[in-house]
């Protein structure tokens, strides 16, 4: 069990209490007290820690997760979806039934094959009221702008997924999501500035 935590770097301890919690599958038993652990325990704590650590997802949403990599289906897409599902956490309010259905006829019109109802929705409906709320309310056009970037995004993101298994698509799906966003805000904010510079420019 050492070499496994050194190899996952997940402590020992918490390496016996995701085997307790049956979060990770027990080692081949090959002494009363001793257990031999293999490459899939080592990607299956790689994943467990990328939920916990980087996602900050609690465990019962991880046990959802890895329901979903688990299934006997072996559909990778589906597993990749159950992770990133996890990754919007609820609105602290509920959103404006006005803005629910913004939020469905958007999918309605890109044939998008997502449910109105879960949690990327509901949240991006509860962000369509923040953005009103703000006197800053988002037009359906300029949704539809950052609908077709945003889908642009997410075809690069699943073209560099990685497809041996389900754990590792699944691990590199939900760390790439996080650690890439803020790439994505940057940009933004640099296109921002790039337009804003040129326009003053051109006005001088």
């Amino acid at each position: 069990m050492s070499e496994l935590s050194e190899r996952s770097g997940v402590p020992v301890p918490t390496v016996k209490y995701y085997l307790r919690e049956g979060l990770l599958h027990a080692g081949e038993a090959v002494g009363a007290t001793r257990a031999v652990y293999d490459e899939s325990h080592v990607r299956r704590l790689r994943l467990i820690r990328a939920l916990v650590d980087i996602a900050g997802l609690g465990l019962d949403r991880v046990r959802e997760v890895l329901a979903a990599v688990d299934d006997e289906s072996g559909d990778l897409m589906a597993a990749i979806g159950a992770a990133h599902m996890q990754l919007s956490s609820p609105p602290a309010t509920e959103p404006s039934a006005a803005s629910r259905e913004r939020v469905a006829a958007l999918v309605r019109r890109k044939r998008w094959h997502t449910d109105p109802d879960a949690s990327h929705a509901i949240a991006l409906a509860a962000a369509l009221d923040t953005a009103a709320l703000a006197d800053q309310p988002m037009s359906d056009a300029t949704l539809e702008i950052y609908a077709t970037a945003a889908a642009d995004v997410a075809r690069r993101d699943l073209a560099t997924t990685p497809r041996r298994d389900a754990q590792d698509a699944t691990a590199y799906a939900v760390i790439g999501t996080l650690v890439n966003e803020p790439i994505l805000v940057a940009l933004r904010r640099m296109a921002h500035e790039h337009l804003a510079r040129r326009r003053l420019a051109r006005n001088g």
